[in-house]
């Protein structure tokens, strides 16, 4: 005896409408699974960013930083065996200022988490821009005796040996981009700058402190090859030629009004950290409360060497509502005119 249900196997044999709706199901499930790849790769391919918070530099940096590190996928195996510069905003400044320099305590912090991940050495560079007496900076900035205790060795960017790399942005009319030669010996390269207004570009963080990268003996001070060629497609040459690898944003006190030396102290409460810089750069700006779209050259940024959109940044640690604290402007400075990001954006 046979069964005659329409929908039941037969001997060797399954029905029409058998076969369509197992046809329909296994669509089903195929397209649920390709919805599902697109959603984890588009997951994939947003940039990660970290924020933590500190109320001063008495916190436990050491614990936030590794956080960070680790919520970004950073660990041992990427470290161990690695040459790390890590590269700083010392500016001319004064004793006792915590808002003009990176601090040291963040400086260490990051030395500290560096070694404990197996990194072969850990080294801090920096070519201020603005005064040629290194050892001034390093006393103003509050360094000097802190390399000596946590015995890192310090190099001085503006006067190293010289490597040159064609200009992989090939935004300004420069062809070639003349580099330190501890660019081409270090494994990973760590933007740490503070968090600061400009009065040239609006804002400065983790890109446009690439400048201190660029050694004052072929650049000038301050890098004035860079102001005649135009300082936004020179942030954006510098970034494509050098390739950083992460960053860590000095936001606990940062600078507000004519940044980056002459503003004035803004506590925000914050490190940032991220390894795509326009990513890293457009939340720090959101937390100054300024809209990175109407940075320039992070507008520019945008697709080219990361991205800067709210949707393609995957937020890690706190939130941004919880950590947005603005930062004054000055309306008399064209670069700061129009910067402010909406409530609520």
């Amino acid at each position: 005896m046979t069964d005659s249900h329409p929908t039941r196997r037969t001997r060797g044999r399954i029905s029409r409408r058998a076969l369509l709706v197992e046809g329909l199901a296994a669509v089903g499930i195929g397209t649920a699974g390709a919805v599902l790849r697109q959603r984890l790769q588009a997951r994939a391919r947003k940039a990660r960013v970290f924020i933590a918070k500190a109320g001063s530099y008495d916190a436990d940096l050491v614990t936030l930083i590794g956080d960070g590190l680790r919520s970004l996928g950073i660990g041992t195996r990427d470290i161990r065996g690695k040459r790390i510069l890590l590269k700083p905003n010392f500016v001319e400044t004064q004793r006792g200022t915590v808002h003009i320099c990176t601090r040291s305590e963040v400086v260490f912090a990051a030395v500290e988490v560096f070694r404990k991940l197996g990194a072969a050495a850990v080294l801090v560079g920096e070519g201020s821009g603005h005064c040629r007496d290194t050892d001034r900076v390093l006393d103003e900035a509050e360094m000097a005796e802190a390399l000596v205790e946590h015995k890192t060795p310090f190099i001085d960017l503006n006067n190293d040996d010289l490597v040159v790399r064609p200009n992989a942005g090939g935004r300004s009319p420069l062809a070639a981009l003349t580099l330190p030669a501890a660019v081409d010996r270090a494994d990973w390269i760590v933007s740490m700058p503070k968090m600061k207004t400009h009065h040239w570009v609006g804002v400065t963080l983790s890109m446009k402190n690439l400048f201190g990268l660029m050694p004052g003996i072929v650049y000038g001070w301050p890098k004035n090859v860079f102001h005649w060629a135009g300082l936004e497609p020179s942030i954006l040459d510098i970034n494509a030629t050098v390739k950083p690898h992460l960053a860590i944003v000095d936001g606990i006190v940062g600078m507000e009004g004519d940044g980056p030396i002459m503003g004035t102290p803004k506590p925000a409460g914050v490190l940032v950290l991220g390894r795509n810089l326009p990513a890293v750069d457009a939340t720090a700006a959101r937390i100054m409360g300024i809209d990175p779209r109407k940075v320039d050259y992070l507008r520019q940024a945008n697709g080219v060497l990361g991205t800067i959109l709210a949707d393609n940044i995957l937020q890690r640690g706190e939130s941004l509502a919880a950590v947005r604290t603005d930062f004054a402007l000055d309306e008399s400075i064209p670069a700061h005119q129009g910067l402010r990001l909406a409530r609520g954006a």
